[in-house]
C-alpha cells in the first residue's frame, strides 16, 4: 500500500470527525509513525506555504522533492495538500499535536524543521512571516536555540555559514567537543537512523544536503587545528 494511501485514509478520518489526537495516536510506533511524520510536514508546510500570503509552484514542487512523489501517487499527494492547506485548523493546534506524538524524539523534530526550510527556501527567499512561524514552531518543539539557529544556518543565505553554528557548538568549543557534536550529527543523519525514527525514505534524501554541510564543518575546524 502506498504511503499516500495511507495517508488519505488518514485525511479521511479527519474529514469524518476523528480528532488530530486520535489519527496519531494510532500512528504513534513504527511502520504506522512515517505516516504520521508525512502528514505532520504536509500540516505544517501547508499552513507555512502561505505564511508569506501565497502559495507559490515552487513550494509546491519543494514539498514535492521532499518526498519524491512517485507520478502514480501525485493526485494524491496534492489532494492531502490542498486539504490540510484549507483545514480551518491553525498552525500552533498541529505543531503542539506534533510535539505531543514525537515526545522526546529530539533528532526527529530538526528532521521536521529541516523539511519546513526546504519549503520555506524554494523560492529563493526567506519571508519574515515564514521566520516567525519557524520560529514559533521551534518553541512549540521545545527546540534547543542553537540547534534551531544550526539549522536556520544552512538554509538561509545570508553569509557563509559558521561551522560552529553548524555543528551547533559554541564558538569557543575545543576541537574533541566539535568532533563529538560532528560524529553524533553523521550518526543520526544517516539513512537507517532516520528510517528508525519513522522518517518515511522518502524523507531522507533531504539529509544529503545536511551531511555535505556537517562535514564541510568540522573539515574547517579540524584544518584551522592542523
Amino acid at each position: 500500500m502506498s504511503i499516500w494511501t495511507q495517508i488519505s485514509e488518514a485525511i479521511s478520518a479527519l474529514a469524518n470527525g476523528e480528532s488530530l489526537t486520535e489519527v496519531f495516536e494510532r500512528l504513534r510506533t513504527p511502520p504506522e509513525r512515517s505516516v504520521a511524520f508525512t502528514i505532520a510536514v504536509i500540516a505544517l508546510g501547508a499552513k507555512m506555504a502561505k505564511a508569506d500570503g501565497q502559495v507559490t509552484r515552487d513550494e509546491v514542487t519543494a514539498f514535492r522533492e521532499v518526498f519524491h512523489i512517485a507520478p502514480q501517487d501525485e493526485a494524491g499527494a496534492a489532494k492531502v495538500f490542498n486539504l490540510a492547506r484549507q483545514d480551518a485548523a491553525g498552525f500552533e493546534e498541529y505543531a503542539q499535536r506534533i510535539r505531543n506524538l514525537f515526545s522526546e524524539d529530539h533528532a526527529c523534530f530538526c528532521d521536521l524543521m529541516e523539511g519546513l526550510f526546504h519549503i520555506a527556501m524554494a523560492d529563493g527567499e526567506f519571508h519574515p512571516n515564514e521566520d516567525v512561524f519557524l520560529e514559533r514552531v521551534a518553541e512549540i518543539f521545545e527546540m534547543d536555540a542553537a540547534k534551531f539557529q544550526a539549522i536556520k544556518t544552512r538554509f538561509v543565505p545570508d553569509a557563509e555559514p559558521d561551522p560552529y553554528t553548524v555543528l551547533g557548538i559554541d564558538p569557543n568549543a575545543s576541537q574533541e567537543e566539535a568532533r563529538r557534536a560532528w560524529r553524533q550529527l553523521v550518526r543520526d543523519t544517516h539513512p537507517d537512523a532516520m528510517i528508525a525514527r519513522g522518517l518515511p525514505e522518502e524523507a531522507v534524501k533531504i539529509a544529503e544536503k545536511k551531511m555535505i554541510d556537517v562535514n564541510k564543518a568540522w573539515e574547517t575546524i579540524s584544518g584551522k587545528a592542523a
